[in-house]
């Protein structure tokens, strides 16, 4: 982005994080990988975007896997049952699209504990600051 953002754009961004947040927030140990897709939804769909895959909104999963393949199970996506387990690596990136205008994606990632999901890389705080460089 350049320049200053819009309100429209600081309206879709903060909804995109807490679609991102939202996603955090429901990873834990034997949970659905598709729950996690279904809180990103839900964030999104209550503020009138969607529903399900539809645009404007979440267009496609709300995450993947992480390995040597890059793009592997589980997949954040409705209908995948795999529970989540320790040792799971995978990203969280719920991006919105709204055709003609824009989109955002925040894509951070996550790896499973013993103690629940922890990140590998820390969200953005902010539009006005997304690599977090203000303290």
């Amino acid at each position: 982005m350049f320049g200053d953002p819009s309100a429209r754009q600081r309206e879709i961004w903060d909804l995109e994080k807490k679609a991102q947040s939202s996603v955090f927030a429901a990873a834990g140990m034997g949970v659905p990988a598709e729950q996690l897709d279904s809180a990103a939804r839900l964030v999104i769909e209550s503020a009138g975007l969607g529903p399900g895959y539809s645009v404007p909104g979440l267009p496609h999963r709300a995450g993947h896997g992480l390995g040597l393949d890059v793009h592997e199970p589980p997949y954040l996506v409705m209908g995948n049952k795999t529970e989540l387990a320790k040792g799971m690596c995978f990203s969280n990136e719920p991006m919105i699209c709204v055709y003609g205008e824009f989109g955002v994606r925040l894509e951070d990632h996550i790896y499973m504990t013993d103690d629940g999901p922890c990140w590998f890389t820390e969200p953005s705080r902010s539009i006005d600051d997304p690599f977090n460089l203000e303290g």
